[in-house]
């Protein structure tokens, strides 16, 4: 009965979860050893291996040689056009929607002249059915509008 009570004081979940902590400690010191002393052995090979004034001027030269070769009128050419490509969206985009908005504002006023001279003429009963009527048209006539200014630009 003894030997049971001691395994089960020893297999306890707090036992368990204390050799697991010890054990993540362990790996973790051992992780950072290795990761330290392979950084101080990069840096005396570095040291070790210093360059030399062949090898100095060698690598200006390389870096000479790269910089020449590197197409700069072309470059600044390519940022001149991406330039032109950005600004030029906005002012097609100004003017459409200033255009959008001039025909809207004669449409309307078309409409209400029209809309003035009907009234005149009609039943005061229909006239709600008459603006229902209206609107639609209108609505109908934005959406193309939209539809054509949309296709038109592409």
């Amino acid at each position: 009965m003894e030997t049971q009570l001691s395994w089960r004081l020893r297999l306890s979940f707090k036992n368990a979860t204390i050799f697991i902590t010890v054990l993540n400690v362990i790996a973790a010191l051992f992780m950072l050893h290795c990761f330290l002393s392979s950084s101080i052995s990069s840096r005396n090979k570095l040291s070790s291996d210093q360059l030399t004034s062949v090898q100095l001027k060698y690598i200006k030269e390389s870096e000479e040689i790269r910089l020449a070769m590197q197409p700069l009128e072309l470059i600044k050419r390519v940022r001149e056009i991406q330039q032109e490509v950005n600004a030029e969206p906005e002012n097609v985009q100004q003017k459409d929607a200033k255009q959008t908005a001039a025909v809207d504002l004669s449409k309307r006023l078309k409409d209400l002249h029209s809309a003035n001279d009907a009234a005149n003429l009609k039943v005061p009963s229909s006239a709600l059915e008459e603006w229902r009527k209206r609107k639609m048209e209108r609505a109908r006539q934005r959406q193309l509008e939209k539809n054509g200014t949309t296709t038109s630009q592409a």
